[in-house]
């Protein structure tokens, strides 16, 4: 069987994602749980980054086939539209009633 390769735009696509997923996380201090929600946002969104950046064709900021700038815009404006859906635990459960 052949190995597998992957192509290393991908890879340093996922990783300039998912670095800034862990930096959001980090920053909020959030659980291992929030860093999942927080990885596929980010993929997503420099996925869609790229896409965008594609049909808009700017060339500049861009390691090899890579849009960095358009990947990281749309890689934060999906974390962070994540976040803002997400209602997590915290503010959602109500202090217990003392009597």
């Amino acid at each position: 069987m052949p190995p597998i390769s992957i192509a290393p735009s991908i890879v340093l696509g996922a990783a300039i994602a998912s670095a800034y997923a862990s930096l959001y996380n980090l920053l909020r201090r959030g659980s291992l749980r929030d860093l999942l929600f927080c990885m596929v946002a980010a993929w997503a969104g420099f996925a869609l980054g790229q896409a965008a950046g594609r049909l808009i064709h700017l060339n500049w900021g861009m390691i090899g086939s890579i849009y960095v700038i358009e990947g990281s815009v749309f890689c934060w404006l999906l974390i962070l539209t994540m976040n803002w859906v997400r209602i997590p635990r915290r503010r959602h459960q109500q202090p217990p009633q003392q009597g």
